[in-house]
């Protein structure tokens, strides 16, 4: 796997300075390139439907909720703030994706719901995103892809028990 530039030219100075584990380093390194370019294929593959990560886990939301979902709900389940979600839901409404309703039982609060358009363009863009990332671990076996998990929460449990700030 092709190191991004950044990591390479800091993997080189780890060895020149003959750091410990500079084999752990690149597998730093090697996680964050994969991270990269994954995100990189996933902004390539939603940008020709008008859409970015943020609005495409909206529209995810949306169409898991046929009633539609305010939008405090969408900005908690997403994980970002209310102000994100307003931008976020601002470009979709302008791209006639989704519309803002008052809610039936307090016309002071919205509800998001999805329009006919954003209906299509959710299952266009779901099935395709689907397949694309089922792709991703299409060549490795069962067990492997097993291992793979195993391995990634374990390196995930140095996070909070070595993170910046502890002391070993």
């Amino acid at each position: 796997m092709n190191l991004e530039q950044k990591y390479q030219a800091l993997l080189q100075e780890a060895q020149r300075r003959q750091l410990p584990d500079v084999a752990g380093i690149r597998l730093c390194f090697q996680t964050l390139s994969l991270a990269s370019a994954i995100d990189r294929d996933c902004a390539a593959l939603l940008t020709p439907h008008g859409l970015s990560e943020g609005r495409f886990v909206l529209l995810f939301l949306l169409d898991a909720a046929s009633e539609g979902l305010a939008p405090n709900v969408l900005a908690e389940q997403a994980g970002i703030t209310r102000a994100t979600v307003t931008g976020l839901l601002d470009g979709l409404e302008r791209e006639a994706l989704i519309e803002r309703q008052a809610n039936a039982s307090d016309r002071r609060a919205l509800n998001i719901e999805l329009t006919r358009k954003g209906k299509q363009v959710a299952k266009k863009v779901f099935d395709q995103h689907s397949r694309w990332i089922a792709g991703l671990f299409g060549n490795l076996s069962t067990p492997e892809r097993q291992q793979l998990a195993t391995l990634l929460d374990k390196v995930a449990t140095n996070l909070g028990a070595s993170g910046p700030g502890k002391t070993q």
